[in-house]
């Protein structure tokens, strides 16, 4: 039995010694595995512990506040104000004859498609007469005429003619035909009214108007005290005989109102058969008397006359915003004669 035991105790001990190297091996391993476990696991720590960058706090601690500041981050943008439309007006004089001249005249003036059209006086050749208005002045103009109760078509829905009495309107019984025609603001001799940045004051300059012509007239105090609370930026004030002129019939004194004193922007007249403008102690007066009616020579030229022209006929064309008003003088032919523009 002793020998049985000897003969294997070499391979028992061989067992033990293979167990105990097993053990020591498996005990020795750890050391050589830890550091390549741990490199792992710092890299993957890092970002935890590092600054975070500006995306990732905005997506981390407040992704409302992104949403919330990104429109002040915008510029903000005033909207553009709407440009303000001009208003265009014509201004004819001395046109009522019902000939060709008129008409051309008539063309042109309706070919800008003006908002509405005033007239510096002598609407009905040659005296006024109810038998010829209809024909000197609806006949071209009915479309802006309102109501209209002649024969050549449809008048206006909105009266956007506003005429002045001339010489030649008072020949027949106290201008009954022409207040009969028109219907109009105010006693219809003389009145006011308003258009956009524009407030006009019809006056009537002949002699018999039956409230005067004088500068303390009560037509006269009317004025004044209409100018003084009108708020518009442009105050036009028209009428048929001028105040100066370097014309044939020259100037008119009863008309030599303290215009620029009571602050009027621009005065137009007719009466002479030309076209002028004359700048007087910084105020602008017209003559605008192409309309129709025979052609005048010019006769001595007065101080302050600018320009002058009694080529052709013709009529002005007005463009007015409330910062800047543009008077034009434009032939039948459609020459551009005269441009004057006042800026506030």
């Amino acid at each position: 039995m002793y020998t049985v035991w000897r003969s294997k105790l070499p391979a028992l001990l061989l067992i033990v010694a293979l167990f105990l190297i097993g053990l020591m091996f498996l005990a020795g391993s750890q050391p050589s595995i830890a550091p390549a476990s741990q490199t792992p696991a710092a890299t993957l720590f890092t970002p935890a512990v590092s600054t975070p960058t500006t995306a990732t706090l905005a997506l981390t601690l407040a992704p409302s506040a992104t949403q919330t500041l990104a429109p002040s981050l915008t510029p903000s943008q005033t909207p553009s104000p709407t440009p303000e439309s001009p208003v265009v007006f014509a201004v004819i004089g001395d046109y009522g004859t019902g000939n060709s001249s008129e008409e051309q005249v008539a063309d042109l003036v309706k070919s800008w498609q003006p908002d509405f059209i005033i007239t510096t006086g002598d609407n009905n050749y040659p005296s006024g007469s109810a038998k010829t208005i209809d024909a000197t002045i609806g006949q071209f103009y009915h479309a802006y005429i309102s109501p209209y109760k002649g024969s050549f078509g449809d008048g206006a829905d909105q009266n956007r003619f506003f005429p002045t009495l001339g010489n030649h309107d008072w020949h027949t019984d106290g201008a009954r035909p022409y207040l009969k025609y028109f219907t109009l603001p105010g006693n219809e001799r003389y009145y006011d009214f308003t258009w956009g940045p524009l407030h006009f004051f019809a006056v009537d300059a002949d002699s018999n108007e039956p409230d005067g012509v004088g500068r303390s007239s009560r037509q006269a105090e009317w004025l004044q005290a209409r100018l003084k609370v009108a708020a518009e930026p442009w105050k036009i004030v028209y009428f048929h005989q001028p105040p100066y002129s370097s014309g044939l019939h020259g100037p008119v004194n009863w008309m030599q109102w303290p215009f620029k004193d009571w602050g009027v922007s621009a005065v137009l007249s007719g009466h002479d058969h030309d076209y002028e403008r004359l700048i007087l102690d910084g105020l602008v007066y017209f003559v605008n008397g192409l309309g129709g009616g025979n052609i005048y020579p010019f006769d001595n030229r007065m101080d302050g006359s600018k320009m002058r022209f009694n080529d052709d006929y013709g009529a002005m064309r007005v463009e007015a915003t409330s910062n800047k008003i543009q008077f034009q003088f434009i032939t039948q032919s459609g020459d551009v004669i005269d441009t004057y523009t006042i800026e506030r």
